[in-house]
């Protein structure tokens, strides 16, 4: 029973306006049980399927969830029934709403099946029932158009003749035979029979007609198949009915389908309100109360307005579809003149055709267009024909051959009168049960949590009877206890009366006398409270209990405390001596830490200032050793310049002094041979000596042209000498002068082979002249890289002090400051540079070209002061003694 509701939801229900899984028809559960008390069977029994949803649709409702599950089954299912997209069917897509938020609807039609599975429906019978849905799908694509006959219609295109073949095909029937009964009426007369065509109009009606009857007898076969297989009990007497059914609805266009359900609610309102008052009356009748002043109700009237025979609305709207001719207007208009006068009936000013009933729940105005239409329940013959002829035993079981004479009495059945026949068998079997009631509210018309829109609950609670019923009770007396009850929850208001030996009924009076209420009753076994006074006895109730509770919470509030406080009291002392004996320990392991630490600090500090003190005077005589060994080189390499320069200054001179002298003699000698010499005896003296002495001649020639190329000889001399070509007078003077050219021959060589000697250790000496200038260099760069190290090192030692410094300024016991430990200065002829107390500064070196540019200068100068030396600052002893003291 449980698994059929799948079913009935899929089959029956569709989403509305406020609602997105409605019940399209009304359904009574019973549940049967045996003379033991245990379930022995059940049946479900339904009303009103709304079967001209089928059909027509508005927006944004949908139509029944079983066309839109059908149309997300598997493709290789789609593609057996020839589905597609929803949009593309008639019957579908009249609405623009095709999905529901949060619902899968592949899934569901799984569980849709699953669930005929458990009902009992058979996988041929299952298929049966998904090729009658796709049937009327495809069934309202089939459109008609005019055809050239008066009053006739013909298929419209070749897709309407594609899903008439496709519906002929699902239903196994003969396509020409559907196409005839859609389009065609076949009139029985006495003496023949006759077939007349439909417009496209009355076509298209017909379509709609077979459609809504198929879905309606496939509906009606579910409800009896899911029957059999739940399995009734003819012989249970007991059962327990629930009874869902449509709620009181009121939309923009109202037809004939919320007339029905807003007459069934009528219905039931009466019963509540019968029962409500029935139940009173009965309490006060027992208990002795009186009630005659109470109101009730009734609506009966309204139901008059509605199901009377033969003036209500059904009857007319009977009456008006036995008529042919007869229309909505004509319908509206037999309305008007019969309840012009009725005070539930209501014309609309600005309608024809509409009008309005006065509910019990407020008045709705109904649309009587499709009233006619849609009261019209009867099947066309031809489609009885066709369908019970089908190759399908499923379809053929479901149109069913009538015999003539049930086939005479349902050519035309009324909705409205079976409707109200249903309905009545309804209260029948409610009114033989003992009901009880529970209403549906909707917080919200958005479907979504935690929206509470007052007015529209109000309208709920109105049309679902509520607040009628409501009003029944706060009439008479809605608050009943019993006497025991009444002194079980009330009696401490007046303890005394519980004290004394009373009977219960006077010891109820004696409380209510002593309060002052007025207006209760007591009956027999109960006390009657009016409205509101039961509110007002529990607020006397609870502000006693108040004022009770507080006195208890009082005292047991100041014996906890009191509790509480001594406990705190007795770990406070105990947690106290705890914790001063652990920070006494404490105090103490600091104290011989912090002792500890002063004494490895004192040690440490002596220790490293020693180490510190060492380091810097290993340095300082180290840079000491170097500063003195470049001074040393320095004057070394000067001296040696200087005598290298002297010698080379003084062999120069004696070159010089030789040459000016050699050139001032051959001028004598040329002087003097030019003035004594003629020309006629020089000739002959020079011609016979010329032979003698040419080979001594060209020996002279040779040492002056070397002469020429040396550097040390004089081109003018030489040319005197070439050109001294006269002949002496004598020969004695010639002879004189020959031992003087091999004089000066022999002195010229002499003097030649000391210049090469001078040339030669020249040479030497500019050789050791640029070693020593490389050496210089080195030792320029090693002093360079010394100064770099040493400035460093200074730079570093300067931090050192000065952090030391730092942490002997918060020592109190030191009062001592601290001195310079080395100083060294340079200085210069211009300038002197002094160190400070921190640090050592040191100039850049002196290059070799200032010391070769300026050999007179005497001013280079490296004073350096070692760290031994005792001027104006004590013995070395003593600076040790000192720099201990000082750490």
């Amino acid at each position: 029973m449980m698994q059929s509701n799948p079913v009935l939801e899929a089959f029956g229900n569709a989403k509305t306006v406020r609602n997105d899984n409605s019940s399209r028809f009304g359904k009574f559960v019973e549940i049967q049980f045996n003379k033991y008390g245990r379930i022995s069977g059940a049946a479900i029994r339904t009303y009103l399927l709304e079967k001209s949803r089928v059909c027509q649709i508005s927006d944004p409702e949908r139509n029944y969830h079983c066309f839109y599950l059908l149309c997300a089954s598997p493709p290789e299912e789609k593609e057996k029934y020839k589905l597609g997209d929803p949009r593309s069917f008639h019957y579908l897509n009249q609405s623009n709403c095709y999905e529901l938020v949060g619902v899968n609807a592949a899934q569901e039609y799984l569980s849709t099946k699953r669930a005929m599975d458990i009902v009992g429906i058979s996988q041929e019978e299952q298929d049966a029932i998904f090729r009658v849905v796709a049937a009327i799908l495809h069934l309202g694509n089939i459109k008609f158009a005019k055809s050239e006959e008066t009053d006739s219609s013909v298929l419209e295109d070749e897709a309407s003749r594609f899903h008439l073949q496709t519906t002929a095909e699902l239903l196994m029937c003969d396509p020409n035979c559907l196409e005839g009964a859609l389009r065609e009426r076949v009139m029985i007369t006495p003496e023949e029979i006759i077939k007349r065509s439909l417009d496209p109009l009355g076509a298209t009606v017909s379509r709609d007609g077979l459609a809504k009857t198929l879905y309606s007898r496939l509906f009606d076969w579910l409800v009896q198949k899911i029957n059999i297989s739940i399995g009734q009990d003819p012989s249970s007497k007991c059962l327990i009915g629930v009874l869902d059914i449509y709620g009181f609805e009121s939309f923009q266009t109202n037809s004939f389908e919320q007339f029905c359900i807003n007459f069934t609610n009528e219905k039931l309102q009466q019963h509540f309100n019968q029962h409500v008052f029935k139940m009173e009356q009965e309490e006060y009748t027992k208990e002795g109360i009186d009630w005659s002043y109470l109101e009730f109700v009734d609506n009966q009237d309204v139901l008059d307005l509605i199901e009377k025979k033969p003036g209500g609305i059904i009857a007319l709207l009977d009456e008006a579809c036995m008529f042919p001719k007869s229309t909505h207007e004509t319908f509206s208009q037999k309305l008007y003149q019969t309840f012009k006068d009725h005070k539930r009936f209501i014309k609309p000013k600005l309608a024809r055709s509409d009008f309005s009933v006065v509910h019990y729940a407020g008045e709705v105005q109904y649309q009587s267009e499709q009233f006619l239409d849609k009261n019209k329940d009867y099947v066309v013959p031809e489609h009885q024909d066709m369908l019970s002829a089908s190759k399908c035993s499923f379809v053929s079981g479901l149109f069913a051959p009538l015999s003539e004479e049930t086939a005479k009495s349902a050519k035309f059945s009324s909705i409205g009168s079976r409707f109200k026949l249903q309905l009545q068998q309804l209260m029948d079997a409610l009114n033989l049960t003992e009901p009880h009631y529970i209403r549906c509210i909707k917080p919200n018309s958005l479907l979504k949590p935690f929206i509470f829109e007052n007015m529209n609950v109000i309208q709920q609670l109105r049309s679902g009877g509520v607040l009628e019923a409501v009003r029944i009770k706060c009439a008479g007396f809605p608050t009943h206890w019993t006497f025991h009850d009444f002194l079980t929850r009330l009696g401490i208001l007046a303890p005394e009366v519980l004290q004394g030996n009373f009977e219960e009924k006077d010891s109820c009076k004696k409380i209510l006398e002593k309060i002052g209420l007025t207006g209760y009753q007591i009956g027999e076994t109960q006390i009657f409270l009016r409205a509101g006074q039961m509110a007002e006895l529990d607020a006397r109730r609870a502000f006693l209990l108040s004022n009770s509770a507080i006195v208890i919470q009082k005292h047991t509030k100041t014996h906890f405390s009191q509790k509480r406080y001594i406990a705190l009291q007795k770990s406070s002392v105990f947690l106290q001596s705890i914790c001063r004996g652990e920070l006494a320990r404490r105090s103490y392991y600091h104290m011989k830490r912090e002792a500890g630490a002063v004494r490895i600090q004192k040690y440490m500090r002596g220790t490293l200032a020693r180490k510190w003190y060492t380091e810097i005077k290993i340095s300082a005589i180290v840079l000491q050793t170097g500063f003195r060994a470049v001074a040393a080189c320095n004057k070394f390499r000067y001296r040696k310049q200087i005598s290298a320069s002297t010698t080379i200054q003084s062999n120069w001179r004696r070159h010089k002094a030789l040459s000016d002298y050699q050139n001032l003699r051959k001028a004598s000698i040329s002087s003097q041979t030019i003035n004594h010499s003629s020309d006629k005896h020089e000739q002959k003296v020079f011609e016979t000596p010329a032979q003698n002495e040419s080979p001594s001649m060209e020996e002279c020639s040779n040492p002056v042209q070397e002469e020429s190329s040396s550097p040390f000889q004089d081109d003018e001399s030489i040319e005197a000498i070439r050109d001294s070509s006269i002949p002496l007078k004598d020969t004695e003077k010639i002879e004189v002068l020959t031992i003087e050219i091999k004089n000066l021959k022999v002195m010229l060589q002499e003097e030649k082979q000391r210049g090469d000697e001078y040339e030669r250790k020249y040479v030497e000496a500019q050789g050791s002249s640029e070693e020593l200038r490389k050496k210089l260099a080195e030792t320029e760069k090693r002093v360079h890289q010394l100064q770099d190290s040493l400035n460093r090192m200074i730079s570093s030692m300067s931090s050192q002090v000065a952090e030391l410094k730092a942490i002997l300024s918060t020592s109190s016991r030191l009062s001592s400051t601290f001195r310079p430990i080395a100083r060294v200065d340079i200085a210069s002829s211009n300038s002197d540079t002094s160190s400070t107390d921190s640090d050592f500064t040191f100039p850049a070196p002196v290059s070799n070209t200032e010391l070769l540019s300026s050999p007179e200068s005497n001013s280079f100068q490296l004073v350096v002061q070692d760290v031994t030396a005792g001027d104006g600052s004590g013995s070395e002893s003593g600076k040790e003694g000192s720099f201990d003291d000082f750490f």
